[in-house]
């Protein structure tokens, strides 16, 4: 259609060139063809190569009769972008004698600075090429590039990028299905809005709630991302509006509703904490969610202390394994499920008292064997598996005890039987933390404070650690997704994605 060219008739200048977008469409010629800045950016490799061509190169190259005139505008009721004019010294001439120059304001007629300016040429049998209005720069807006075809032929292809907006790189899923529907491609440039940090990631946790959202069976909350990640770590790059207790520069693990598996991720600053001492990116990336979820249902919902007896199913998943943790530090004993010994055996290196192979005995009835502070049986239940587990759960129960849910991997409908429930004057709660509100009571925003007043003085003095499995680069995010679903892991698997 049309070739985007720099016209420096000399080497550009030292010190940053500025992008612009052509506003005028004319015969290239002796003369600068005029043109308006609409958006100041210094050049990047990305940007393309310069050609430069001397005016004189230029006008000998597209004279003749494929080259543009003022008097050849488009047709009755298009849009116009020449006028006619009486040409000015500092403006020149085209070849035919007619001055050509923009309606708009703002015009440069600079010859030294117009000379690293882009001019566009068009052939008079195909349509002309409307210069885009001046407006803000979206929030969220993709990089829009211009591949313009030389008029001459394939031989001067240009690509130059006209309104590069910025973009990152995202893992996007196309379509639900397979690990093989994550894609890592470029995504909108996330900005923090009122309240919120923008993080540079340089790692994100991989949880199974990332694998029910791949599938299509949990979406993201209204208004967030359909980037999975649940949690990240990184370094704050921006901070918002309104934002006093982080800074540019600060390293950080934060807790989301979606977007971690970018590199770049906007979220609110009361979801953000600090990387406890000793630690580095890679293991904080494993704590937000796990802590979170842990301290929140365990804690402050269902009051867990010292003396109770807790069941945690899948003791050697990233939440097992931190429940564990918190659980002894707290004073309760721990009776953990596991689908094999070598799981069991490292459960136990965490503090598990009572160890159960769910392939091999029936965790009702060892449970039952033990005593919690309501009598036989488990005074709280974290349990993972949602309905294939229920009635189950229920006859595990101590008296006046609760079963609090926190997964669905043995799917959602279920029969209960209340008169058991109600023998054990039991509770069930099913809580999910991604659809809590970010500020207010019951917030992410109060947990996270919750976490940090209790949880990271443990961290930092290592009576709690994280348990990393294993780091994959976000690209071959579809192999750590393979691992959880190959239930084979112990622990946390991360995603590595900036250095």
């Amino acid at each position: 259609m049309g070739e985007y060219l720099a016209l420096p008739p000399h080497p550009p200048p030292p010190g940053p060139q500025l992008r612009t977008a052509p506003t005028v469409i004319a015969r290239p010629g002796p003369a600068l063809v005029e043109q308006r800045r609409i958006r100041r950016r210094p050049l990047t490799p990305r940007d393309g190569r310069h050609i430069r061509d001397s005016p004189a190169t230029v006008a000998a190259r597209y004279s003749g009769p494929n080259a543009i005139t003022c008097a050849e505008r488009p047709a009755a009721g298009a849009p116009s972008l020449v006028t006619p004019r009486r040409p000015e010294p500092d403006v020149g001439t085209d070849v035919s004698g007619q001055g050509c120059s923009s309606l708009s304001p703002g015009i440069n007629r600079s010859p030294t600075r117009a000379a690293y300016t882009v001019a566009v040429t068009v052939s008079t049998s195909l349509r002309v090429l409307t210069a885009p209005p001046r407006r803000p720069r979206p929030v969220r807006s993709p990089r829009t590039t211009v591949v313009a075809d030389s008029p001459t032929g394939p031989q001067d292809p240009v690509r130059w990028s006209l309104l590069h907006y910025g973009a990152m790189r995202a893992i996007n899923l196309n379509g639900f299905g397979g690990p093989e529907v994550m894609e890592w491609s470029e995504a909108p440039d996330p900005v923090p809005g009122h309240g919120e940090v923008l993080i540079e990631v340089a790692a994100a946790g991989v949880n199974r709630a990332d694998l029910l959202q791949r599938r299509g069976f949990y979406a993201p909350p209204p208004g967030t991302t359909a980037v999975p990640g649940l949690e990240c770590s990184g370094v704050i790059a921006q901070v918002g509006d309104g934002v006093r207790e982080w800074s540019v520069g600060d390293r950080v693990c934060a807790l989301l509703s979606g977007g971690g598996y970018a590199e770049k991720v906007a979220v609110p600053a009361g979801q953000v904490l600090p990387v406890p001492d000793g630690l580095d990116l890679a293991a904080a990336t494993g704590l937000p969610e796990v802590a979170a979820t842990v301290w929140s249902n365990l804690v402050m919902t269902a009051g867990l202390h010292s003396g109770q007896l807790l069941l945690v199913h899948g003791g050697g998943s990233g939440i097992g394994t931190h429940a564990v943790q918190v659980a002894r530090q707290l004073g309760a004993r721990v009776a953990v499920t596991a689908g094999s010994a070598a799981k069991l055996e490292r459960c136990a290196e965490l503090g598990a008292n009572v160890l159960i192979n769910y392939h091999e005995h029936d965790f009702v009835e060892l449970i039952r064997a033990e005593h919690g502070l309501g009598g036989p049986g488990a005074d709280i239940i974290l349990d993972n598996m949602g309905a294939a587990y229920l009635g189950r759960n229920v006859e595990a129960l101590a008296l006046d005890g609760q079963i609090v849910v926190i997964g669905m991997q043995g799917g959602v409908n279920a029969d209960l039987n209340l008169g058991a429930l109600m023998a054990k004057r039991g509770t069930v709660r099913a809580i999910k933390l991604r659809d809590r509100p970010a500020t207010g009571r019951g917030s992410k925003a109060d947990i996270i404070a919750e976490v940090r007043a209790h949880v990271w003085p443990l961290l930092e003095k290592g009576e709690i650690v994280p348990v990393i499995h294993a780091e994959v680069p976000v690209a071959e995010a579809g192999r750590a997704h393979e691992m959880l679903d190959e239930h084979e892991t112990f622990g946390k698997v991360i995603l590595r994605v900036g250095s």
